[in-house]
């Protein structure tokens, strides 16, 4: 289970916020003993993407070994 603070990453698209699975956010709430999660994706340059509410199963872990990738965001 994730704690607040931790990095995790998306599991399926979020289209509403133009967020792709693989990218990276912090877990900055948890909602439901765990069930739903608040989570903010930043840009490399410290702007906020989004801060979207999700169920846990839409977000894993960051696994040991992985290496985040770059893309631009479409704007909203």
């Amino acid at each position: 289970m994730v704690k607040e603070l931790d990095p995790v990453v998306l599991t399926g698209d979020v289209p509403e916020h133009h967020l792709k699975s693989g990218d990276i956010g912090t877990v900055v709430m948890i909602h439901r003993g765990g069930a739903g999660l608040e989570v903010e994706f930043v840009a490399l340059d410290g702007e906020t993407i989004a801060v979207a509410t999700l169920p846990a199963n839409k977000v894993r872990p960051v696994g040991h070994g992985e290496i985040p990738h770059a893309r631009r965001v479409a704007s909203a």
